[in-house]
């Protein structure tokens, strides 16, 4: 089973940034174990283990839990929005 380690991005529709600082591992679908059923139009997967998602407050956690379980796995580094600081008066210089 291979993860990917990652940290959730901000939601674009509100501005805060609730739940950015988490770290989240989830499990990579390698083939499409999704169908739809016929009947009600549900998706429905025969895989349960696609639902699994672990979240942890730093990488490091995550990564040591990957390694003690023997999971194979990829982290994402995010990067960090870089804030120019603005001001009124550089208006009018």
């Amino acid at each position: 089973m291979k993860f990917l380690i990652y940290r959730q991005s901000k939601s674009a529709m509100q501005s805060g940034k609730k739940n950015t600082k988490k770290w989240l591992m989830t499990l990579v679908e390698e083939n499409n174990t999704r169908s739809i059923s016929a009947p009600l139009s549900w998706v429905a997967s025969s895989d349960t283990s696609s639902q699994l998602k672990f979240s942890f407050s730093n990488k490091e956690q995550a990564i040591e839990f990957a390694k003690s379980k023997a999971y194979e796995f990829e982290v994402l580094d995010s990067h960090d929005p870089i804030i120019k600081p603005k001001s009124y008066a550089n208006n009018f210089l």
